[in-house]
């Protein structure tokens, strides 16, 4: 089986923790042949989608850590499946990645996750659908409706809609210092709208990651928890990662969230929580696959590959 990996540049992968990597190497285990290609080396020709790939072999033990065996372009419809994992910003060459894979689907492609919910799928507007799991929570332009539910919480947290690995997420405690000076920078004087959510103390607990797969959670997540005085408890702004079992809760929303989407083709989706609220929910290219499995022994690859192998029968 040839499988093709949409991401970004092998040589950013962060090697000990990717989740990437990980699914590359339970794919190569099998027998599979890895494909890479970056969103910018999909196009159009005569009407047919086509990418210049390149064939890896992975060898961990090698420096670096992969080797390129093959360059060919061809097209995506080609290829047994077709991993979408780039990693944000959802900007316009993201968008346009998404519609070439659109149409590569109805060539017949198999891609995961479907461009088209990629698309449709704001990680955190999605979220409105499933309010009854979040704290309270307000999306708007108006400075003045963020001022409002400021005063209503009075310790809240603002976020952009389009941050990713904790950017731009600030907090505002009752004495509404900076508030709106903050929502005028992050929302750029009234151009873009922002996400406002009622603070959770519950945060020094961590913010924990579930992820779905093939609308089946895994049983064991990640608490990623602040440090150092830090709000975020995102990894990439130097929260520890703690390895737990996912609550009952969890488990519920999950149950009730992951076959929809699924049925959306959404085939792997990571969802946020803090204190037990949903915050977020995550499908561009939804990580802790290595953390979890290195802390439990629970292997989230085989999971996600044994679950690929079942949509392509």
């Amino acid at each position: 089986m040839n499988l093709l990996f949409v991401a970004d540049p092998l040589s950013s992968f962060s090697v000990k923790k990717d989740s990437t990597l990980a699914m590359m190497l339970e794919a190569q285990a099998k027998g599979y042949a890895i494909w890479h290609c970056h969103i910018e080396d999909i196009k159009s020709v005569a009407g047919a989608i086509y990418a210049k790939s390149q064939k890896i072999k992975i060898d961990m033990a090698g420096s670096p850590w992969y080797v390129s065996t093959q360059t060919k372009e061809m097209k995506v419809a080609a290829f047994d499946a077709v991993i979408m994992r780039k990693d944000p910003p959802f900007d316009m060459s993201y968008v346009t990645a998404t519609w070439f894979l659109s149409q590569a689907k109805l060539e017949g492609a198999k891609i995961f996750n479907d461009p088209v919910a990629l698309r449709n799928h704001s990680e955190k507007l999605s979220l409105l659908e499933f309010l009854q799991y979040a704290p309270p929570t307000l999306i708007s332009y108006d400075l003045k409706d963020i001022q409002d539910f400021h005063r209503e919480h009075q310790d809240i947290i603002i976020k952009p809609l389009d941050g990713m690995g904790g950017m731009g997420i600030f907090r505002v405690k009752s004495d509404a210092l900076n508030l709106a000076s903050i929502v005028e920078t992050l929302g750029d004087s009234g151009k873009r709208a922002l996400m406002a959510q009622k603070f959770l103390p519950e945060i020094s607990e961590g913010d924990k990651r579930v992820l779905v797969i093939g609308g089946k959670a895994v049983p064991h997540g990640l608490a990623r928890i602040p440090q150092g005085g830090e709000v975020r408890g995102n990894l990439a702004a130097g929260g520890k990662g703690v390895a737990c079992p996912i609550s009952e809760k969890e488990a519920k929303v999950a149950e009730h969230i992951g076959p929809l989407l699924a049925s959306r083709g959404l085939h792997l989706i990571g969802l946020d929580f803090i204190g037990g609220y949903l915050t977020e929910i995550n499908v561009t290219s939804p990580t802790c696959f290595v953390e979890i499995t290195q802390q439990t022994g629970y292997d989230v690859a085989k999971q996600w590959l044994t679950s690929l192998e079942q949509y392509l029968k």
